[in-house]
Protein backbone atom coordinates (compact mmCIF):
# COMPACT_ATOMS: atom_id res chain seq x y z
CA UNK A 1 0.00 0.00 0.00
CA UNK A 2 1.74 3.35 -1.05
CA UNK A 3 1.45 6.07 1.65
CA UNK A 4 0.23 9.35 0.60
CA UNK A 5 2.63 12.06 0.15
CA UNK A 6 3.38 14.99 2.70
CA UNK A 7 2.07 13.03 5.89
CA UNK A 8 4.17 12.06 8.84
CA UNK A 9 4.82 8.63 9.47
CA UNK A 10 6.64 6.11 11.75
CA UNK A 11 10.08 4.45 11.19
CA UNK A 12 9.82 1.12 12.02
CA UNK A 13 13.60 0.68 12.00
CA UNK A 14 16.67 2.13 13.50
CA UNK A 15 18.34 4.17 11.04
CA UNK A 16 21.49 4.64 12.54
CA UNK A 17 24.06 6.39 10.13
CA UNK A 18 21.28 9.58 10.98
CA UNK A 19 21.21 8.13 14.51
CA UNK A 20 17.31 7.91 14.57
CA UNK A 21 15.28 5.28 15.84
CA UNK A 22 12.22 3.13 15.69
CA UNK A 23 9.05 4.66 16.05
CA UNK A 24 10.36 8.52 15.62
CA UNK A 25 8.65 10.34 12.82
CA UNK A 26 9.22 11.66 9.19
CA UNK A 27 7.11 12.94 6.88
CA UNK A 28 7.01 11.32 3.31
CA UNK A 29 8.26 13.82 0.75
CA UNK A 30 8.72 11.57 -2.55
CA UNK A 31 8.27 8.46 -4.02
CA UNK A 32 11.57 6.18 -5.59
CA UNK A 33 10.89 2.94 -7.82
CA UNK A 34 13.59 0.51 -7.33
CA UNK A 35 15.73 0.32 -10.29
CA UNK A 36 15.75 -3.46 -10.78
CA UNK A 37 12.74 -4.40 -9.65
CA UNK A 38 13.19 -5.01 -5.70
CA UNK A 39 11.20 -3.16 -3.15
CA UNK A 40 9.70 0.33 -3.89
CA UNK A 41 10.98 2.93 -1.71
CA UNK A 42 9.91 6.46 0.10
CA UNK A 43 12.30 9.90 0.17
CA UNK A 44 11.66 11.39 4.05
CA UNK A 45 12.74 14.01 5.63
CA UNK A 46 13.01 14.35 9.62
CA UNK A 47 13.00 17.25 11.49
CA UNK A 48 13.93 18.45 15.11
CA UNK A 49 12.19 19.80 18.05
CA UNK A 50 11.91 23.15 16.46
CA UNK A 51 10.93 22.61 12.58
CA UNK A 52 14.35 22.32 11.23
CA UNK A 53 15.24 19.73 8.95
CA UNK A 54 17.66 17.30 9.83
CA UNK A 55 18.05 14.37 7.55
CA UNK A 56 16.72 13.63 4.05
CA UNK A 57 17.01 9.80 2.91
CA UNK A 58 15.56 7.01 0.82
CA UNK A 59 14.17 4.11 2.43
CA UNK A 60 12.45 0.82 1.15
CA UNK A 61 8.38 1.03 2.21
CA UNK A 62 8.20 -1.57 4.41
CA UNK A 63 10.75 0.50 6.86
CA UNK A 64 7.48 3.26 7.39
CA UNK A 65 4.11 2.84 8.91
CA UNK A 66 1.10 5.03 9.10
CA UNK A 67 0.68 7.30 11.99
CA UNK A 68 -2.22 6.22 13.82
CA UNK A 69 -4.67 8.16 16.52
CA UNK A 70 -3.74 5.84 19.57
CA UNK A 71 0.06 7.30 18.69
CA UNK A 72 1.28 9.37 21.58
CA UNK A 73 4.72 11.49 19.83
CA UNK A 74 7.60 12.18 22.32
CA UNK A 75 10.58 13.86 22.18
CA UNK A 76 14.39 12.91 22.96
CA UNK A 77 18.14 14.14 21.81
CA UNK A 78 19.77 12.84 19.21
CA UNK A 79 22.63 13.05 21.29
CA UNK A 80 21.90 9.99 23.10
CA UNK A 81 22.72 8.04 20.71
CA UNK A 82 26.32 9.32 19.94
Amino acid sequence: MKLELYQYVALNWDIPEYNLKRGDVAMLIDYVTHPSGGEDGYILEVFNAAGDSIAVFTVPMSTVAKLTADAVLAVRSLAELK
